[in-house]
């Protein structure tokens, strides 16, 4: 195929794959605290560390992963011990976090709108190899993360008080989330770009949700649609010439409104033929309209 004889989309088709797989790893467990539009936040904060990377002549993935990191540590400090004044201060790091890197980047002597433009929405041709190096170890982290601390992620994210009860470090659990969705922020921003990056995060998990009936497979079938459409968009842009970030969300959206169409009847036919099971020792209910139980993660355990 043409599309894998070019070195460029070699780089580009890798790196969707590597986003299409962190990006609801990490999803799932924001989805599970309310916390969806925290890649959100985390992106605007990243914008600064692109526009320190072309001002001192540095990666910006690195940049911004080190700024991500900050910002995000900063978020959950702000969730965890701000009052009534905790939404103002996000916003002034939201706002400030964007607002930096547009400056920062025109200031640099090799920034434009066009590099910015390719940090915000998505860019195919400018990924580099440097760029795919950086996004395989910050991706690496990710899926370490995500897979082997899945329980205890999963007892925090349903239940913080429960979690803290059966001697979870909560706290530290907290911070490594957010220092995750960071990571994950950075690895996605040269494919989907930093403003659409919450998107695929949070609709491939709100897509499984809708058929899935236990955790485990949440998080599988969210992996697969993240892959499926992080790779289908960018194989459409190239051939029809499309903003990649957008192309993928919207591939998103579309299964997302397929799965919701398809649970409708196989919901009621479960409800019709179920009988109710009755609740067994921790095993802990998955939020969102796939319901069912957590099979395969118990609260409290390694």
């Amino acid at each position: 195929m043409e599309i894998l004889q070019l070195a460029f989309m070699q780089r580009a088709l890798l790196a969707a794959v590597l986003v299409g797989i962190t990006a609801p790893a990490v999803g799932i467990y924001l989805v599970q605290r309310r916390q969806a539009l925290m890649g959100d936040g985390i992106g605007h904060v990243a914008m600064t560390g692109v526009g320190l990377g072309f001002l001192l002549s540095t990666n910006p993935v690195w940049m911004a992963a080190a700024v991500s990191i900050a910002g995000a540590i900063a978020m959950e400090l702000i969730r965890a011990y701000g009052r009534t004044r905790g939404d103002i201060a996000l916003a002034l790091l939201f706002y400030g976090g964007m607002a930096g890197g547009v400056m920062l980047i025109n200031l640099s002597p090799t920034g434009s709108n066009a590099n910015l433009n390719s940090y915000l929405f998505g860019s195919l041709s400018t990924v580099s190899g440097e760029d795919v190096t950086a996004i395989c170890v910050l991706a690496a982290f990710v899926i370490l993360v995500t897979l082997g601390l899945r329980r205890q992620l999963f007892a925090v994210s349903q239940d913080e008080e429960f979690a803290r009860v059966t001697g979870v470090p909560v706290r530290a659990l907290n911070l490594l989330i957010a220092v995750t969705a960071a990571v994950t922020v950075t690895v996605a921003m040269r494919v989907v770009g930093l403003l659409l990056v919450s998107a695929l995060m949070v609709v491939p998990v709100a897509a499984a949700q809708q058929l899935a009936r236990s955790f485990r497979m949440t998080f599988g079938l969210a992996v697969l649609i993240g892959t499926g459409v992080t790779l289908a968009g960018t194989a459409t842009s190239y051939y029809q010439d499309v903003p990649p970030g957008a192309t993928i969300v919207l591939l998103a959206i579309a299964v997302f409104v397929v799965l919701t169409a398809l649970a409708a009847p196989l919901a009621r036919r479960r409800a019709t033929a179920a009988e109710a099971p009755a609740a067994e020792g921790c095993d802990v209910a998955v939020t969102g309209a796939g319901g069912g139980t957590e099979d395969d993660v118990r609260v409290g355990k390694a």
